[in-house]
C-alpha cells in the first residue's frame, strides 16, 4: 500500500498532523505501536488533570467550611481516583479513533522502523511484518521518562510518571526527584490526598524554567501545603527493600538519608529514537534529538520530524502546532515558521503556573531595558471571593518601544489567562493598548491588564 504521507507515532504531534494532512486531499496513514493518541492523552497531559482535578476537589471539600458550608469529612478513595483517569484516558483515544475514521486515515497497529527511501516496516504484536510505502514519513514518536543510573527505576519502589498513574494503593511517603512541571504537579496530588511529599530540586529553585519570582512564591505555598522541599540537592543512591526506600540525598549541608514508601524520578524525558531506522537512514541527531529544518525536514529529504524528538520544548501543544506548519509545507501551501519565543508553558498544581516569552533575567541578559508590573491577586475582587489570593501576574516590557516582551502567571486558572499574552505579543501589542483594552470585571484576568498599567505607574487598584 503507498500514501501520500505516513506518520510514525499518534500522539499531539502525529495525530494531528494526520488529520491536517488527510484535510489537505494527501492520501494518510499512522502508526501505532500502542494506543492512538500516545502519552498526551493515554499517560501524560489528560490523565494527569484527571488527577489533578480529583485532589482539587478533595482539597475544596476539607475548605469548605471557609465557604460556609458545613460538609461531614471526606475520604480519598485513591483507587476510584485511578479509574476515574483511566476511564477520562480511555474516551480521549476513543475520541481519536473516531477522528481517524471521520478522515479517512489508515491506521496501522505496530512499531514503524525506515528501511529504505519512501519505505517503513511495520512490526505487529504478534511478530507479523509488512512495508508501506509514502512519499513522505514524518517521525512523531515522541519520547519517555528519563532514567538515571544512579536512580534505577524497578516499577514499584522507584517508579516514573506512568506508574505514578496507576499505583494499587496511595503511598504514606513519596520523594519526588525532579520540581518541573511533571514533579511538581506529582507532588501537589500527592500531598493534597495526605502523602507526605518530600520534593528534591538540583537547581537553587523549584520549577527552575520559570522566572525566579514565580518559582520562589511556589515554594512558599508548597511549603505552606505541608511538603518538604530540598533545593541545590541530588540524590546520590537509593536503597530498597520490602518495607520501602532508603533515600541518600547530597545537601549544601551535607548528605541526609529520607525513608519513604516510594521514589518518583521526575527528572524530565528522553526522546524515542532508538530502533526506527534513523541509522539506516543517515539521518542525522545531536544531542539525542533529530536535527531539522525550520519546515521540519531532515537531512534526508522526504523523511521530517516533529514534537518532542527534536529540539526545543517538549509540549504537546507545540508537536501539534509542528506537525500543521510541516504538512502544509509539504502540501506546497506558505506556511509561517513557528515563533519558538512565543510557546506558552503550563504547570497545573495549585495554584497554577503559566508562562510566556523572556523571564526578567533572560530579558536583561539579552540587553534589553524594561520595565516590569506585577499585580497580585490578593488585589483582585474575582481572586478574593473564589478563595483563591494566591499568586500574580508579572509581565515585561521593552522600555523603548513598549513591546510585551515576556508574562508570568501564578494562581488558580492562570493556565487559561496565559493564551491572551501569546495571542498580544503575536500581534506586537505594546503596553499601552494593553491598558486600553477593557477587561472584564470581576475576572482573574483583569490582572492582566492591572500588571500592564503598574509597569507604566497607571496602576488603579494598588
Amino acid at each position: 500500500m503507498s500514501y501520500d504521507i505516513i506518520v510514525i507515532g499518534s500522539g499531539p504531534g502525529g495525530y494531528v498532523a494526520a488529520i491536517r494532512a488527510s484535510q489537505l486531499g494527501l492520501k494518510t496513514a499512522i502508526i501505532e505501536k500502542e494506543n492512538l493518541g500516545g502519552i498526551c492523552l493515554n499517560w501524560g497531559c489528560i490523565p494527569t488533570k484527571a488527577l489533578l482535578k480529583s485532589a482539587q476537589v478533595y482539597d475544596y471539600i476539607k475548605h469548605a467550611g471557609e465557604y460556609g458550608l458545613k460538609i461531614k469529612e471526606a475520604e480519598a478513595e485513591f483507587d476510584k481516583i485511578i479509574a476515574r483517569s483511566r476511564q477520562v484516558a480511555d474516551g480521549m483515544s476513543k475520541g481519536v479513533q473516531f477522528l481517524m475514521r471521520k478522515n479517512n486515515i489508515e491506521v496501522i497497529m505496530g512499531t514503524g522502523k525506515l528501511v529504505a527511501k519512501g519505505k517503513v516496516e511495520v512490526a505487529a504484536a504478534d511478530g507479523t511484518k509488512k512495508t508501506v510505502e509514502g512519499k513522505h514519513i514524518i517521525i512523531a514518536t515522541g519520547a519517555r521518562s528519563r532514567k538515571l543510573p544512579n536512580i534505577p527505576q524497578d516499577g514499584k519502589r522507584v517508579i516514573g510518571y506512568r506508574e505514578a498513574m496507576t499505583l494499587p494503593s496511595q503511598p504514606k511517603s513519596m520523594v519526588v526527584v525532579g520540581s518541573g512541571a511533571i514533579g511538581s504537579e506529582f507532588s501537589y496530588f500527592y500531598n493534597a490526598l495526605g502523602t507526605k511529599v518530600t520534593l528534591v530540586e538540583y537547581m537553587p529553585t523549584i520549577l527552575p524554567a520559570e522566572d525566579e519570582e514565580v518559582s520562589k512564591a511556589m515554594e512558599k505555598i508548597f511549603k505552606k501545603q505541608g511538603m518538604e522541599i530540598m533545593t541545590n540537592s541530588s540524590v546520590e543512591k537509593v536503597e530498597t527493600s520490602d518495607k520501602g526506600c532508603k533515600v541518600f540525598i547530597k545537601t549544601p549541608k551535607g548528605t541526609e538519608t529520607v525513608e519513604c514508601d516510594v521514589v518518583l524520578s521526575a527528572v524530565g524525558i528522553e526522546a524515542n529514537i532508538e530502533g526506527i531506522g534513523l541509522e539506516t537512514m543517515g539521518i542525522k541527531t545531536d544531542k539525542g534529538k533529530i536535527v531539522v529544518d525550520q519546515f521540519y525536514q531532515t537531512n534526508i529529504p522526504g523523511i521530517y520530524a516533529i514534537g518532542d524528538v527534536i529540539p526545543g520544548p517538549a509540549l504537546a501543544h507545540l508537536a501539534s502546532h509542528e506537525g500543521i506548519v510541516c504538512v502544509e509545507k509539504i502540501a506546497g501551501k506558505n506556511p509561517e515558521p513557528i515563533d519558538y519565543k512565543n510557546i506558552p508553558g503550563c504547570t497545573y498544581c495549585q495554584p497554577e503556573v503559566a508562562s510566556v516569552g523572556y523571564t526578567e533575567k533572560q530579558a536583561k541578559e539579552a540587553g534589553y531595558e524594561i520595565k516590569v508590573g506585577k499585580f497580585p491577586f490578593t488585589a483582585s475582587g474575582k481572586a478574593k471571593a473564589s478563595g483563591h489570593a494566591d499568586g500574580f501576574v508579572k509581565l515585561i516590557f521593552d522600555a523603548k518601544y513598549g513591546e510585551l516582551l515576556g508574562a508570568h502567571m501564578i494562581g488558580a486558572n492562570v493556565t487559561e489567562m496565559i493564551a491572551e499574552i501569546v495571542a498580544l505579543r503575536k500581534l506586537e501589542t505594546t503596553g499601552h493598548e494593553i491598558i486600553t483594552a477593557v477587561h472584564p470585571h470581576p475576572t482573574m484576568s483583569e490582572a492582566v491588564m492591572e500588571a500592564a498599567a503598574a509597569a507604566y505607574g497607571e496602576v488603579i487598584h494598588l
